[in-house]
């Protein structure tokens, strides 16, 4: 199990990306997964930060194939945007 010092590192990357929509995409996903993952998950998101925005999103909402790596339960999960936000 990781620590809490490793969790609060992993929310900060998840929210300091750059811009303000991979923020709250990536950030998001991680605020509504990211404490029932397990340590391979974590480690996986971990990994997955080290991607770009652009890759990530592209990811996320299907306009780019996702590498075989990522592929699975977790960018499945982020595929289903169902913890963006929606403005009305």
């Amino acid at each position: 199990m990781q620590s809490d010092d490793e969790l609060k590192r992993l929310h900060w990357r998840a929210h300091h990306r750059g811009t303000r929509e991979a923020d709250m995409m990536i950030g998001g996903f991680f605020d509504r997964h990211g404490a029932g993952w397990s340590a391979e998950e974590r480690l996986l998101f971990d990994e997955l930060l080290n991607e770009q925005d652009v890759d990530i999103m592209a990811w996320a909402i299907g306009t780019q194939p996702v590498p075989e790596r990522y592929e699975g339960t977790l960018i499945a999960a982020m595929q289903r945007l169902d913890y963006m936000p929606i403005a009305r």
